[in-house]
């Protein structure tokens, strides 16, 4: 069902009966490091890439949710996955050890809501019972790719962000189960590209998708910020953070600094580990949401999350090219489902 122009709400409260994150040891040595499923000394996990180390966390990742669920992967309608290599290529290359169909997804650093959003739908729709949706990055190949290979020694300016390395997977299902957390409803963002090109500035970038999603969220339900227990975005960093604050009362007279949290502040120690403006990658909203927030919805701690990831849909080619940074942000409601158990 539809609400308002942009939100869709189901009806049969999609179930997260599952969920993993794995990470490498910067991450494990942050503010979170205890919560998640395995935490990699070694961020090349005895591969001889990069690349190869980020679709061995991503696979991990996935075998790790099949053996905390007890369900086998022939018992998987379909995987919803994606990463920031080209090609999607963590993902695709991982999928080839496991028998289930598997379907790309790029959203960027919105990754892992995006996916989880078109698990949601395929199981309210009834087609399918059980899917995975999973996302991973890794900081070496992130710079790589997007920016300059570590081996040229560039220097990040303090509005750079560290990309995480790790990955997460989450089992969602169509029946509804008690005792875990639901997906209540969702929202696919809009482009929205405010000018920035700097590829070393993406909370900037991403800030202006992050505002119009939660600003059309709220709009459409009819709710205000103090109606939920937290507002995480993932990942604006502590400069897009601000801007985002700053946005929100501008444009659209709501304050959220009550309620909101970011990811990418949640991930490390800002200044004991060097992140300058803190996490990105698809793994910092990925990995967060995976460990931390569906505990935490899961225990009763939260009620009520509504989490908006954001993506920045530039490329290497776009980069070099000189375009501006087109960007997109899209949000899950997840609840504990307590309220309907009764029913």
């Amino acid at each position: 069902m539809r609400i308002g122009k942009y939100v869709i709400e189901f009806d049969n409260r999609p179930s997260i009966v599952g969920w993993s994150s794995i990470v490498s040891k910067k991450e494990g040595d942050g503010p979170l490091g205890k919560g998640f499923d395995m935490v990699i000394e070694d961020p090349m996990f005895g591969q001889d890439s990069w690349e190869r180390a980020e679709c061995e966390f991503h696979e991990t990742s996935i075998g790790i949710l099949l053996d905390k669920t007890g369900i086998k992967d022939s018992d998987v309608d379909i995987v919803y996955a994606g990463d920031l290599l080209n090609q999607c290529s963590s993902s695709g290359f991982c999928m080839r050890d496991y028998n289930i169909p598997y379907c790309g997804v790029y959203g960027a650093c919105s990754t892992s809501v995006l996916s989880m959003i078109n698990a949601a739908i395929a199981v309210e729709s009834g087609l399918m019972q059980r899917c995975i949706s999973s996302t991973s990055s890794h900081f070496c190949a992130a710079e790589k790719q997007f920016r300059y290979p570590l081996e040229y020694g560039g220097q990040r300016p303090p509005s750079a962000q560290w990309t995480v390395t790790g990955a997460a997977s989450a089992m969602i299902c169509g029946k509804s189960e008690k005792n875990c957390p639901k997906i209540e409803k969702a929202i696919i963002g809009r482009i929205v590209d405010k000018g920035v090109s700097d590829a070393n500035n993406m909370g900037a970038a991403m800030a202006p998708a992050a505002a119009q999603t939660i600003a059309d969220f709220l709009h459409d339900t009819n709710t205000k910020p103090e109606d939920y227990d937290i507002i995480v975005t993932g990942d604006l960093g502590s400069v897009g953070s601000e801007l985002l604050y700053e946005l929100m009362e501008k444009e659209y007279g709501i304050s959220i600094r009550d309620v909101h949290n970011d990811t990418g502040m949640m991930m490390y120690y800002p200044e004991e580990q060097d992140v300058h403006a803190g996490g990105s990658g698809c793994a910092c909203c990925g990995t967060v949401m995976c460990s931390k927030l569906l505990n935490e919805i899961n225990s009763g701690v939260i009620n009520k999350a509504l989490i908006v990831a954001t993506g920045a849909l530039l490329s290497t080619i776009s980069a070099f090219q000189g375009e501006t940074i087109p960007c997109i942000a899209h949000g899950v409601l997840i609840t504990n489902g307590k309220e309907n158990e009764s029913d």
